[in-house]
């Protein structure tokens, strides 16, 4: 760990409105600057690695906010994320986080296999049955969370119904190389069957490789490095093996860990070159407003934003989204309060800290129901997940969908 990033911090309390976890307890522990102190304690050999400290630090969403608002550039959250990565890495994987992260998710195939069962019991009406007699109250708490969460699984998953290639609609404009995110494969596979659409109707090649992977996020979750940089180094290997101009995603927690790939393999020119090509697909988007301007047509819902953390925070892109869905002629948009708080999911987070996760998450849903909004849009799985399972109870008139979804309505009006 870079011990100079932790005292850059100045203690100033600018990230202090900022951090979901702040504004909930209004505790100097679970704060931004209280947590940078806690890591530089230990660092400095003042303070030992207890359970309690552990306790504090796993409070952290990650969700970066704290970085967006500190005048010295210091990220509380990525500091954190470091420290627990390093210690975990120490522990070693234990043998389901080894099953999971090496048997499992790097795999495609293994992981779609695993989805199976989830498939058959949401199509045979397993799912129903299990949710009107109340019987996962007799499972563990993280088991009926988890369930809960789950939308309606698409009949398969993406990777197997698209073609490696997909050729541009008219004249072609480039050549862009399609990361395939696993859970906008398994889940959210109308969303990404979107983008390619809209990428082709701009006139690009999508490349799509079937035997791309992960792209390690998880790995990075658990502190395995060792997984991590294996996912970037095959990935970066597949990609690299056509000549593209950019490598999109529309996932944001890909896209955030796919432009690291350069960091996580320093000194590797390859990695250095596909974290400088990955983009995130409004970003692409954004490049042809002009084409994008007279292609779509009228939609009439009112419509509102939320900023996925790994977009807004880890990668900087705000004005991106609130652009593409403005040029939609007919829609309404009415800008969310607090529209770059997190939603409370952060990767495992919701089911990890399920209290907390909840009053976060409670703050967001007060904001969206004060737009009055038709549709939610955002672009980033855990978020979907998050606030597809949350405003079915509380708003079930209001549909979440990607950005990209949306944008596709009004492409085929």
């Amino acid at each position: 760990m870079d011990y100079v990033k932790l005292i850059n911090c100045m203690r100033c309390g600018m990230c202090l409105p900022h951090c979901p976890t702040y504004k909930e307890t209004f505790l100097e522990t679970a704060s931004p600057r209280g947590r940078v102190a806690l890591v530089c304690k230990v660092q400095e050999g003042e303070l030992d690695k207890s359970e309690l400290l552990l306790e504090y630090l796993s409070m952290c969403l990650d969700c970066q906010a704290c970085a967006s608002a500190c005048p010295c550039g210091v990220n509380a959250g990525e500091l954190v994320a470091e420290f627990t990565c390093e210690r975990r890495a120490g522990a070693g994987l234990g043998f389901m986080e080894d099953l999971i992260l090496r048997k499992l998710v790097p795999h495609p195939d293994r992981l779609e296999t695993s989805m199976v069962p989830m498939r058959l019991y949401q199509r045979t009406g397993l799912q129903k049955l299990v949710r009107k007699l109340g019987i996962l109250k007799m499972f563990p708490k993280p088991l009926e969370r988890m369930e809960g969460l789950l939308p309606a699984l698409p009949a398969r998953p993406l990777r197997r119904e698209i073609a490696e290639i997909t050729p541009a609609t008219g004249t072609e404009r480039g050549t862009v190389g399609f990361f395939l995110g696993c859970v906008m494969s398994l889940i959210f596979s109308d969303a990404s069957r979107a983008t390619i659409k809209l990428l082709s109707s701009l006139g690009y090649k999508v490349i799509t490789p079937k035997n791309q992977v992960c792209c390690g996020a998880p790995n990075m979750l658990a502190g395995d490095l060792a997984g991590l940089k294996e996912a970037a180094r095959t990935n970066v290997e597949i990609f690299g093996g056509h000549r593209i101009d950019f490598i999109i995603t529309d996932c944001g927690g890909c896209g955030a860990e796919l432009k690291k790939y350069g960091h996580h393999l320093d000194g590797d020119l390859m990695a250095e070159a596909f974290s400088g090509k990955t983009r995130d697909i409004s970003q692409l988007l954004a490049l042809h407003v002009d084409e994008l301007r007279v292609m779509l047509k009228p939609l009439p819902p009112k419509v509102t934003y939320h900023d996925p953390c790994h977009i807004a925070h880890c990668q900087g892109i705000r004005r991106e989204p609130r652009e593409l869905l403005k040029l939609v002629p007919g829609l309404e948009y009415r800008e969310l309060a607090e529209a770059d708080a997190c939603c409370g999911s952060a990767g495992t987070y919701n089911i990890e800290k399920p209290e907390m996760s909840d009053r976060v998450l409670l703050r967001k849903v007060d904001n969206i129901r004060k737009t009055g909004a038709d549709y939610l849009v955002t672009s980033n799985p855990g978020c979907l997940l998050q606030l597809k399972k949350a405003l079915a109870v509380e708003l079930p008139s209001l549909r979440v969908v990607h950005l990209t979804e949306l944008l596709l309505m009004s492409l085929n009006a």
